[in-house]
């Protein structure tokens, strides 16, 4: 009797051991075929929606806004950029892809995207997107699958409208339409501090939003953006939290918010006068 119960548990556990093994397996495919990240997730974006993304993903998804934003496309447009971004990627860089494909938005130098050099830029890639979309005409009037596809050519043309509520989500974040939607957890040692953290913010904000360096203020500790409105303002201060951790960036303020790179959330700091978003990095050590 004992002998056999302990074969009983035996053969329990090792059904056990195989389902678990054969989930991890589907999941690794799953998330393969999707593209989709396996690794922990410290962003949260809320604006009429949720949306959770790691680190590198946030970061290049308010590099797609930001860029669409300074082309002058509507929402609508970096929707249809994000949801391309999302299952062409992961909204992850890829260094390769199916045959020659590269980068966000996986676009391929053989059929005249731009170099390999070029398409792993995501300005770079998030343009060459948004100059094809302009040229399909009506593209504004379809669906959010059908304008992504008549720019990719996938061969699976309905799979971008599954991102299509995520993206909107993000575009409402990313583009300012929505307070304090962008928050993110960042643990361990800043990737930069100091006057390199300060400089690396100012260069790429200037690539991402056009603005010139010079009307930036700065100093050793962080820099000041002047808000010409909420939506603005709540652009850049998302973009800053977005970047945060590439950046060093410790603490963001707009208004009477401020968000921490310790707490990772929004908290009410009192009022703030002046229309202007403020950004503290890293101190060197």
């Amino acid at each position: 009797m004992w002998v056999r119960t302990r074969a009983v548990v035996a053969g329990g556990v090792a059904l056990v051991l195989l389902v678990v093994v054969g989930a991890l397996v589907l999941v690794r495919r799953i998330g393969g075929e999707l593209r989709l990240p396996l690794t922990s997730r410290t962003c949260t974006v809320q604006a009429d929606g949720r949306v959770v993304l790691d680190a590198d993903q946030m970061a290049n998804a308010a590099t797609i806004a930001a860029i669409g934003a300074q082309l002058g496309m509507p929402e609508r447009a970096v929707v249809v950029a994000l949801a391309t971004a999302y299952q062409e990627s992961g909204l992850r860089n890829l260094p390769d892809g199916d045959r020659d494909s590269i980068g966000l938005f996986q676009q391929r130098p053989s059929q005249g995207w731009g170099s390999p050099q070029e398409i792993r830029d995501p300005r770079y890639a998030a343009r060459r997107f948004y100059t094809a979309l302009k040229k399909v005409r009506g593209w504004e009037r379809m669906r959010i699958t059908d304008a992504a596809q008549r720019v990719q050519r996938s061969a699976f043309p309905e799979a971008y409208q599954k991102w299509a509520d995520e993206s909107a989500v993000l575009a409402r974040a990313l583009l300012g339409d929505a307070t304090g939607a962008v928050a993110c957890t960042l643990m361990g040692t800043p990737v930069m501090r100091g006057a390199t953290a300060v400089a690396a913010l100012t260069r790429n904000l200037a690539l991402d939003w056009g603005l010139p360096g010079d009307d930036v203020p700065t100093d050793l500790t962080g820099l000041t953006l002047a808000a010409a409105d909420q939506r603005d303002g709540w652009r850049y201060a998302h973009w800053l939290v977005s970047h945060a951790r590439d950046h060093g960036v410790k603490r963001v303020r707009f208004g009477d918010l401020e968000w921490t790179a310790r707490k990772g959330s929004w908290t009410a700091v009192g009022g703030e006068s002046e229309a202007r978003v403020v950004a503290e990095v890293y101190a060197d050590s």
